[in-house]
């Protein structure tokens, strides 16, 4: 069974809490001139706004084995599998804002990220990114060429029909692809037993003659040990793995929600088991890192945000002609 070595528990670490930074970042900026009337419209980052927080451990134990010529297509819940797979931190907040610098010119926003340097997309539609991933995969087998897909998707994808037709394809033609599902029990305000007759996805891999595997408690390390798993198995031409992480998420479906769907003392619960305070703690205990390399890398974790953040205000808008350029590329 694959583990993590320190330095990549470490590696880990740094990626989660870049990740919450930056969210914990985006959503006080987010309500600045949406008070005190909410208006979605307003402020320096308008529009929907869907935060990750809580899901850290899914995107890093993934994308600690997979190399920048590897395939993610990720959900409208995107921050920090862009974070763990190296999109640039810069560009994406600067396209988070609307603004020029971004990584698709400020068109796309924070649901629609791309980053060809890194083979990183993702989209609002939901199971969106699962045939374009086996698409992708399809292409390195039959050119020869190296490289895996991964395909992220949320709990209440794997009820589209673009789920198993994928997962079918995929398993006929062993192609070198993974499917990830972040499994946070929630479908917007649906809960998983309201909407899925089965209590875990990951059984419906012996459908299609895959492995299915499951893994608890929103831990990076047992991420880590799954993915690695998967994705040797891919590369090694072994076929496709559907994978399915029991996460959390602390936030609502989208910033603004009540979250009143939720029952009483849930949310608080849920705060308990945040991902990152626990494997800062796990990784002190078991003297991978010391309490001044904890302070060093959250510092670290902070300035990068920071430089993003001041790169983005300071960049300016798109000129209004911009809209009608790349519309057919």
């Amino acid at each position: 069974m694959t583990q993590p070595d320190n330095s990549q528990r470490l590696w880990m670490y740094e990626q989660m809490l870049t990740s919450r930074y930056m969210e914990e970042s985006i959503e006080r900026i987010y309500m600045e001139g949406k008070t005190p009337v909410f208006n979605m419209a307003k402020g320096p980052i308008p529009g929907e706004m869907h935060l990750s927080n809580g899901q850290e451990p899914c995107a890093v134990g993934v994308c600690a084995h997979l190399e920048a010529a590897d395939i993610v297509t990720a959900t409208h819940r995107p921050h920090h599998i862009a974070v763990a797979k190296g999109v640039d931190l810069n560009e994406m907040m600067a396209e988070i804002f609307g603004k020029a610098t971004g990584l698709s010119g400020g068109r796309g926003g924070h649901m629609h990220l791309f980053d060809g340097r890194v083979n990183f997309s993702c989209s609002g539609i939901i199971a969106e990114g699962m045939g374009p991933a086996v698409g992708a995969a399809l292409s390195r087998q039959m050119q020869g060429k190296p490289g895996v897909a991964v395909s992220f998707i949320g709990e209440g994808a794997a009820n589209q029909g673009a789920f198993h037709e994928t997962l079918n394809l995929a398993a006929l033609w062993k192609l070198p692809v993974v499917f990830v599902i972040e499994d946070n029990a929630w479908g917007i305000s649906v809960a998983k037993a309201s909407a899925t007759c089965i209590a875990q996805h990951h059984v419906r891999a012996a459908a299609y003659g895959m492995p299915g595997v499951f893994v608890e408690n929103n831990d990076p390390d047992g991420v880590f040990r799954a993915a690695g798993e998967a994705i040797e198995r891919a590369r090694a031409g072994g076929g496709p793995t559907l994978i399915e992480i029991e996460t959390y998420r602390l936030a609502g479906h989208f910033m603004g929600d009540g979250e009143t769907y939720r029952p009483e003392g849930e949310k608080d619960g849920l705060m308990k088991k945040d991902p990152i305070p626990g494997y800062r703690q796990r990784l002190i205990d078991e003297g991978v890192m010391s309490e001044a390399q904890a302070e060093d890398i959250a510092a670290r974790a902070r300035g990068r945000i920071d430089e993003a953040v001041q790169f983005a205000r300071e960049s300016p808008y798109p000129r209004p002609e911009e809209a009608l350029e790349q519309v057919f590329v």
